[in-house]
């Protein structure tokens, strides 16, 4: 029954954030898209507060979205039709807004009932109203309702959480955990335009809190994340955006000036700036993807550098050309993964990836890796990353390898921050701290 008080009708401020915010989630939620495409592709509201109102609303709905499905399945009679899908996922962006966020609720209600004829249904804003106001009103009771839920107290699909569960049998809760808080905002400096001291000193003095990011020479972690074009020296390219665990990849392949080094699947390309900048731009770098719209991107982000490369599209599972020419003396081997360790900053995957795609995805990584291998110069190392925290994308991808190819030598990572597995080392994602990332380092007979 609808609220037989008045909807509210504001001057439409906020509105159009809610909306975009429940179109992006309803393309996510039920059509299965990427949230990156997705906003990309959606118009976005002209103000940057309301741009970043639709991020946080879409982000934080997908990171606690058993929660808002169990809180409107309460509050519904019946299921809406799947024609309304759109209108559902307004109502659990309205729900997000009032357990997660500082929003005033009458605000929230407010922009989101106006939000209904935005989406062109008006008809359904006293329905919105109704469904906002009764969670205020009994708040307490049905949060009590849905506390023990397994869907909202380990908030992941159940086929990954057994997974989890399987390889992680004492870190799988604080996994789950830790995959749902807001990643941190850490840089690299890029030692080739200044030093992290001095970086970090200019920084203080402009008001801006950081940190050295543990484990990683040219890393600093933010206190407060803030967008790149109010970073100092952003567009000079003194700085960039990495987590920290990608930034290791660099330290572990341990190029040197001189050589001649491939990053198999690079975009976005980070890990090939960091590595072009350890060895001072004296590398031969040959950058590859199979995406050439992403290769642009790499192209860019090298571009703002100042750092120079080969960027090849070609898929890294059939090396031909004159790229292919083997002797590489090092190669980074970022492979296609579930992602499962970056989850907190694309909290989409958790509902795009299906139990089902594990095993397509570690038949790609072992082609990608035995076509791969035979570029390597003897006596080169080949570093193999992903950033899953699942054992079979990683150290039985490994030893599976290993296996084949007992001439194959694994280099000890002792150093190396993280946690050592049967084969390689695993960081798992922590509050405050990096990101998951698996690593393992092959090195190929001199003779």
């Amino acid at each position: 029954m609808a609220d037989p008080r008045p909807v509210p009708r504001p001057d439409g401020s906020g509105a159009a954030a809610r909306a975009t915010a429940a179109r992006a989630l309803h393309q996510v939620r039920d059509r299965g898209q990427s949230l990156t495409r997705v906003l990309q592709r959606l118009r976005l509201p002209d103000q940057a507060a309301d741009r970043a109102l639709v991020q946080e609303m879409t982000y934080g709905a997908l990171r606690t979205l058993p929660r808002l499905e169990a809180l409107a399945g309460q509050l519904l009679h019946r299921p809406l039709p799947k024609r309304e899908a759109e209108l559902q996922a307004l109502i659990l962006i309205g729900l997000y807004q009032l357990t997660a966020m500082k929003t005033p609720p009458h605000a929230a209600v407010a922009a989101t009932v106006e939000a209904t004829r935005q989406l062109s249904r008006p008809g359904k804003a006293g329905l919105v109203n109704a469904l906002l106001r009764r969670f205020l009103r009994e708040r307490e009771t049905l949060l009590a309702a849905i506390e023990h839920d397994p869907r909202v107290r380990w908030p992941v699909p159940e086929w990954l959480r057994e997974r989890l569960r399987r390889d992680w049998p004492d870190d799988w809760e604080r996994i789950i955990a830790a995959s749902d808080t807001r990643a941190p905002m850490t840089l690299r400096v890029n030692p080739l335009r200044g030093t992290r001291a001095d970086y970090l000193a200019e920084l203080a003095a402009e008001g801006i809190d950081a940190a050295p990011a543990a484990g990683c020479p040219h890393g600093l972690t933010l206190a407060h994340a803030r967008p790149t074009e109010r970073l100092p020296g952003f567009a000079e390219g003194r700085v960039s955006v990495q987590d920290a665990g990608a930034q290791l990849a660099a330290e572990l392949l341990e190029a040197t000036p001189g050589m001649r080094v491939l990053d198999a699947c690079t975009a976005p390309g980070g890990k090939s700036a960091a590595i072009l900048e350890r060895a001072g731009g004296e590398l031969a770098l040959t950058a590859l993807d199979v995406d050439g719209e992403r290769l642009q991107s790499v192209a860019a982000l090298l571009d703002r550098l100042g750092l120079r490369a080969t960027l090849v599209e070609a898929d890294a599972a059939r090396p031909e050309g004159d790229w292919a020419a083997p002797g590489f003396e090092r190669i980074l081997l970022d492979v296609p993964c579930s992602a499962t360790g970056v989850i907190r900053r694309h909290p989409d995957i958790k509902w795009l990836r299906r139990a089902e795609d594990i095993a397509a995805l570690c038949d790609q990584q072992r082609a990608i890796l035995e076509a791969i291998w035979p570029l390597l110069a003897p006596g080169g190392r080949l570093l193999y990353a992903t950033c899953s925290l699942l054992g079979d994308e990683n150290h039985r991808q490994i030893a599976a390898f290993l296996e084949r190819h007992p001439e194959v030598r694994e280099c000890p990572l002792p150093g190396a921050p993280g946690v050592a597995r049967p084969h390689g080392r695993q960081l798992l994602p922590t509050s405050g701290g990096s990101d998951g990332f698996y690593y393992a380092l092959l090195e190929k007979p001199a003779s």
